[in-house]
């Protein structure tokens, strides 16, 4: 091997002043041109310059160089990588040096594998420190100091080389790379667990993102043909009110053009006739009386029957109102296609998007996923795609309530003696989950025990020491909860309460719908979910007017439940009376990993 290496830390090669180095390897030695390539040590001397250079060494000082490949052989490795490479591909050591007294015999090539074990007995490298073989040695030198890369920031988690440590990095937190390594590979299943998780959580969410995207398309679709059917319609409409109001037009210029015209055809035969009557008498001779008497006659009868004022022009034309009744129109429908069009795009900032103006708007919108799941029945399994986790904060229990665990609470009469924190419930029993919620849907379920029990969220801002009267959940405009009072249920909300006509359900579901402003519950019972109450903000009907004027507590909820979401949410617990009991009801442990959202 040392037949194919020239080294300047090699024991057989003499002393003194080293050439340029031109490749390193991952021991951390250099190996020079003359070397490996066969070349002049200087050759941008020249000729004669390495001339001058080899009169002017010694004998024996760096005057030996090893023997160049023949022509056309492959190209000649520069690192230990390549040259295992090679000589796993079979092309052989390079031609020996002259034997000297320590120069070994050179030794066949061999598998990539197996050098560094068969190395570490050679003459020549004993006390080297070898390393096995880098495929991308680039990437394991330090680019500044083209030194290898032996310790580890943590710092600024970088690998780094010894100069690199002594200078940029003194003063840092450094480690051998296989302690961090060690410490990594110790870390690395929780890391890939973490991963797994995100990635099925995305993978659900994925899912839910394109069932979102094929109903909006499909929605899209119906409610183009819906608008293109109506404005069918609304141009049917005008076109018949068009053929209605030209027909009357002609109907009325028929009806006073035939008046007018026979009136003209009257007064037209008269003139002819005075005229006729006129001229007769005037060519009566003055010595003809009976002629005379008669064309007289004749003439006053003509004008007799012309006697009185004719029909005048009409005061006013009927029909001349058919514009007025148009114009009407136009600014009846220019002012109503203006009203919808505001109504439709909405108040600038409304976040719950264009309200409805057709008779649909009267319902009340549901998630896309939500269509025909939140009615009375719906399978559980849907709502478990949802599950969070839900760890009871012992930091923020009152000292009447008994934590077992992370998952149960019970109220006792003597007060237990909890560490001071500022998070903890000072004159409610009352006791938080970990955890805020800010941001898509959750579902969890709680198990009543026993005893009077609230279940709602509350916001992570609302003050704990809060009196007794407005500190409980759902009597204060930062919470909103579900109470079981030992007869009914019934929901709170700013201090209103609406009763329940559902009856008792040991186990109670909790579904938060951030993005909808939604808070609902529902009854479990044998893998069905039935909705006991949906709480939101429902949207204004058609002209303003509230969708429920004559019921409070939903009133309530439309002008201050979209506030509770402006903050960051937790499950909340109230045990209101001294035997109330509750516990956090188990999920499918498939949800539990996998969709943990904190």
């Amino acid at each position: 091997m040392d037949s194919q290496w020239s080294s300047p830390a090699a024991p057989s090669l003499p002393r003194g002043p080293p050439p340029e180095p031109v490749t390193a390897c991952p021991a951390g030695h250099n190996f020079w041109s003359s070397a490996c390539l066969g070349a002049p040590l200087w050759p941008h001397r020249g000729a004669s310059g390495a001339r001058r250079d080899a009169e002017a060494r010694p004998p024996g000082r760096w005057a030996q160089e090893l023997p160049r490949r023949p022509s056309g052989s492959p190209q000649e490795p520069t690192t230990l990588s390549e040259l295992l490479a090679s000589s796993a591909q079979g092309l052989g050591p390079r031609p020996a040096a002259p034997a000297g007294p320590s120069a070994p015999e050179p030794s066949a090539p061999c598998a990539p594998e197996a050098v560094v074990p068969r190395a570490k007995s050679h003459p020549a490298l004993r006390g080297h420190r070898l390393v096995p073989p880098l495929r991308r040695l680039e990437e394991s030198l330090c680019p500044r100091h083209l030194r290898p890369l032996e310790r580890y920031c943590r710092a600024e988690r970088v690998c780094l080389c010894e100069a690199c440590a002594a200078q940029e990095h003194r003063g840092h937190e450094l480690v051998p790379l296989e302690q961090e390594r060690a410490l990594q590979e110790a870390e690395q299943p929780k890391v890939l667990s973490a991963v797994e998780d995100r990635m099925d959580e995305l993978g659900a969410g994925i899912a839910q993102s394109r069932r979102t995207v094929a109903l909006i398309k499909s929605a899209a679709v119906a409610e183009r043909e819906r608008v293109s059917r109506l404005f069918a319609d609304a141009a049917a409409a005008l076109q018949g009110f068009q053929t209605q109001v030209l027909a009357f037009i002609e109907e009325g210029e028929a009806a006073m053009l035939g008046r007018s015209q026979g009136d003209l055809r009257r007064q037209e035969e008269q003139r002819s006739r005075l005229s006729r009557a006129r001229q007769n008498l005037s060519q009566v001779p003055e010595a003809d009386s009976v002629s005379f008497l008669q064309e007289l006659l004749a003439l006053r009868l003509a004008l007799e029957e012309g006697c009185g004022p004719g029909p005048g022009p009409p005061r006013e034309l009927s029909f001349t109102k058919s514009s007025q009744a148009v114009r009407a129109v136009r600014d009846v429908l220019a002012v109503a296609c203006a009203n919808q069009w505001e109504q439709l795009r909405g108040p600038a900032g409304n976040e719950d998007g264009p309200q409805k103006l057709d008779s649909e708007a009267d319902a009340e919108p549901q998630d896309p996923d939500s269509t025909n799941l939140l009615e009375s029945e719906a399978p559980r399994d849907y709502f478990l795609k949802f599950a969070y986790i839900v760890d009871l904060d012992s930091d923020t229990a009152d000292k009447f309530l008994q934590l077992f665990g992370t998952k149960g609470v019970k109220r006792v009469l003597c007060p237990i003696n909890y560490p001071e924190s500022p998070t903890r419930f000072a004159h409610c029993e009352q006791v938080l989950g970990e955890g805020a919620l800010d941001r898509g849907t959750y579902y969890w379920e709680v198990e009543i025990i026993e005893g009077w029990v609230s279940v709602g969220v509350m916001a992570e801002d609302f003050s704990p020491q809060e009196p007794y009267d407005r500190g409980r959940l759902g009597r204060n405009a930062h919470s909103c909860c579900l109470q079981w009072n030992g007869r009914s249920f019934s929901v709170w909300f700013h201090g209103l309460e609406a009763p329940l006509p559902h009856p008792f359900s040991p186990t109670v579901g909790v579904c938060l719908e951030y993005a909808d402003r939604a808070l609902a519950f529902y009854a479990v019972r044998d893998g069905k979910m039935s909705l006991l109450r949906r709480l939101k903000a429902s949207r204004p009907r058609r002209g303003g007017i509230p969708a429920s004027p004559i019921d409070p507590f939903q009133s309530r909820l439309d002008s201050h439940f979209a506030g509770l979401f402006t903050h960051r949410l937790k499950p909340a617990f109230f045990l209101e009376s001294v035997d109330a009991h509750l516990q956090i009801g188990p999920l499918k442990k498939s949800c539990i990993s996998v969709l943990k959202r904190r």
